[in-house]
């Protein structure tokens, strides 16, 4: 087993990967940007190496000065979390070549399912079903105008290096489609620093579907059951589930089988989730695989039982499958209940204005079935320069509806006061008459969209779960 393990994050996910480590008695090493001195994966963590200034090109996405802090600490191996460097098939050669083992897919896969262009074709190839659309990169508007054509209006246009809904546009008419491709290209090339676009017909009210999967370095792959991470605001998820109440035991059978096989053929390793939408028909289309561990990845941890982050580490260790998740995959139960993950935010819940700052008070609640994955804390600051991201509250049940019973009554306990939080906006989606019966699409949140003049909470109420009950959350 590796005797230390460098953690290339921050946050959460760096604590989670450092408890993690601690079970395996594997020591660690964060790294840390000026702005997160003082913060708990700092504090946790065996060692600590300060790599540079707040923001995350001149530290976290800092390549030399991430490698530089694992060959001064004399790390076996890097686990990425995600975001930052997680999906970077550079920064995994990096340590390859530093002889470092990064713990995630190979870099070759990274690439290959990284755009999302090739993605697409590979597990086409491999018999997964994809929307109709341009089979690679577009070579210009006047590719898309013609394959759009072809498979009709709506289409929407997406970065093939994106995520996050950045370099996507939908296109309802041909008259939308030039300043709409100018538009989705120019934001890519920003964010992604890559300006390729690639073309689907458009799902109006799909759900969003995706299957977690690990793969070991011995040829086996293995699927954990799928999620539901419909919920979404601006394509960036809000609150996530596991199982769907959508997928009914039939279809999760053939679509993991069917997943596992392609990447079998792709001859993947290390976690990974294969992310489709259903539409109305309830039938599944691949849209894009994140060649890493998730946010969302405890609740599928809560109805499997398996400790992903652990798997990881054994698995990027050489061991088999049945090693890393303690169990022989053929026997694993799926669903073992049903569990709900609400993301809590540093944001004004109304305006969705982001809420940096110090954290005046903080009380995590806990209880039979809930638990509560951040590195938020009494006094500690929230910085400006990061995800606002501070908290994760799962909430496991023996069926859905004790699960979001449990989850509303965690987050009537849980005090963030300082800041705002998104604490009441998960409570009002609980409550929701549509929530409750399953009923979602992804244009679910709309109906909570902020108003013109929306009037930003006063300082009194900021972060109280039980005022924000008193405005009628």
């Amino acid at each position: 087993m590796f005797k230390k393990i460098l953690i290339a994050n921050r946050g959460e996910i760096a604590l989670r990967v450092i408890c993690a480590a601690k079970e395996l008695g594997i020591k660690t090493v964060a790294v840390y940007s000026e702005a997160d001195r003082n913060a708990l994966h700092v504090r946790f963590a065996d060692e600590a190496v300060c790599i540079g200034p707040p923001r995350p090109a001149e530290s976290y996405l800092n390549i030399p000065a991430v490698i530089s802090a694992a060959e001064i600490t004399n790390v076996d191996a890097v686990h990425p979390g995600y975001g930052f460097l997680s999906e970077n098939a550079n920064f995994a050669e990096v340590c390859e070549a530093s002889g470092i083992k990064f713990i995630g897919p190979p870099p070759e896969a990274i690439r290959l399912m990284g755009g999302k262009d090739r993605a697409r074709a590979a597990v086409k190839e491999a018999g997964l079903p994809v929307l109709p659309g341009s089979p690679g990169v577009l070579k210009d508007e006047a590719e898309a105008r013609t394959i759009a054509a072809q498979v009709g209006f709506p289409v929407i246009l997406k970065a093939s290096a994106g995520g996050g809904g950045r370099g996507m546009r939908i296109v309802a008419s041909a008259a939308e489609l030039p300043n709409h491709f100018a538009a989705a290209q120019s934001e890519a090339a920003a964010a992604f620093g890559n300006g390729d676009l690639y073309l689907e017909k458009y799902i109006a009210r799909p759900r969003h579907i995706e299957f977690q999967i690990l793969a070991d370095e011995h040829g086996h792959v293995m699927h954990l059951g799928e999620r539901e991470c419909t919920v979404q605001r601006r394509h960036q998820k809000l609150l996530e589930e596991a199982p769907s109440v959508r997928v009914s035991p039939e279809l999760r059978r053939e679509m993991g089988e069917r997943v596992t096989r392609a990447l079998q053929a792709a001859g993947y390793t290390n976690a990974g989730t294969v992310e489709f939408l259903m539409d109305e028909d309830g039938s599944l289309y691949f849209i894009e695989m994140n060649t890493r561990l998730q946010v969302e990845h405890p609740v599928t941890e809560m109805v499997t039982g398996v400790d992903m982050v652990k798997a990881q580490i054994r698995i990027a260790n050489g061991e088999s499958l049945e090693s890393a998740i303690g169990l022989d995959p053929d026997k694993l139960v799926f669903p073992r209940g049903h569990a709900i993950e609400c993301r809590i935010n540093a944001e004004n819940p109304d305006t969705f204005a982001p809420s940096a700052g110090r954290i005046t008070a903080f009380h995590a609640p806990g209880g039979n079935g809930v638990r509560v994955d951040s590195a938020a804390y009494g006094e500690g600051v929230v910085p400006p320069y990061y995800d606002s991201l501070i908290a994760k509250v799962i909430a496991h049940g023996r069926d859905r509806e004790e699960a979001r019973l449990r989850m509303i009554r965690a987050l009537e306990m849980f005090i963030v006061q300082g800041i705002d939080t998104s604490i009441p906006l998960q409570l009002r989606i609980l409550h929701d008459p549509d929530f409750r019966a399953g009923k979602l699409d992804t244009r679910f949140m709309e109906r909570f969209q902020p108003a013109p003049k929306a009037r930003k909470a006063s300082p009194a109420v900021r972060g109280s779960a039980s005022r924000a009950q008193e405005r009628g959350a």
